[in-house]
């Protein structure tokens, strides 16, 4: 998993509300177990008609907000079923951090584990950051997990909290396999340990 590091980038406002993870990424393209190439098909039934063509008002169609990285949106994101595939249709489209009032909790461990931040705020500073972010190419945030803060295009700061493991986490671009492979030293003292002391396992 790539480290979290202090990025700008553009944002994009998305204020619906229970934007559940059918919509992030519909059941069909759920066969593969592969993260990468599901981007194309995030937000897929608002994105395209059924024809196939980009729907030209949907806001991650529009030109001045295709190369978005965060997504400022409305309560109760990720909701529904827990599919893992959410994160990863975000992630692979270029998303990078996810601004709501709440989040599913599923949904929102996942974005840890897939290298995206999710953050929640009150209800005004989400109001500031989508009009921020209303601004199309003109607004691009500054995220900085290390100090915890979003600046805005406008020089704003909103403060956020976050989980301090999980931030070490993504400082560090460990995942689950990450963490584990800290303590290989460990793992092969104890297995070295274990063969010696039960030879016939």
């Amino acid at each position: 998993m790539n480290k979290f590091e202090t990025f700008t980038g553009i944002a994009a406002p998305m204020p619906l509300v229970n934007i559940d993870t059918d919509m992030i990424i519909p059941k069909q393209f759920l066969k593969t177990i592969k993260r990468s190439g599901l981007g194309v098909h995030a937000f897929d039934e608002m994105r395209y008609d059924r024809q196939g063509n980009e729907v030209a008002d949907f806001v991650l169609n529009k030109p001045q907000y295709r190369e978005t990285s965060i997504l400022v949106a409305g309560d109760n994101f990720g909701c529904g079923s827990s599919r893992e595939h959410a994160p990863w249709a975000l992630a692979d489209f270029g998303i990078k951090v996810v601004v709501s009032t709440s989040f599913a909790d599923i949904f929102f461990n996942n974005c840890f584990k897939n290298g995206m931040l999710p953050i929640v705020l009150p209800q005004e500073q989400v109001e500031l950051l989508m009009k921020d972010a209303e601004k199309g190419e003109n607004a691009r945030m500054t995220v900085d997990l290390e100090a915890q803060e979003i600046t805005t295009s406008d020089g704003d700061v909103v403060k956020f909290e976050v989980d301090a493991f999980r931030k070490h986490c993504l400082l560090n671009g460990l995942d689950d396999i990450g963490l584990t492979l800290e303590k290989s030293d460990s793992i092969a003292s104890f297995e070295a340990q274990a063969a010696q002391a039960r030879p016939w396992v």
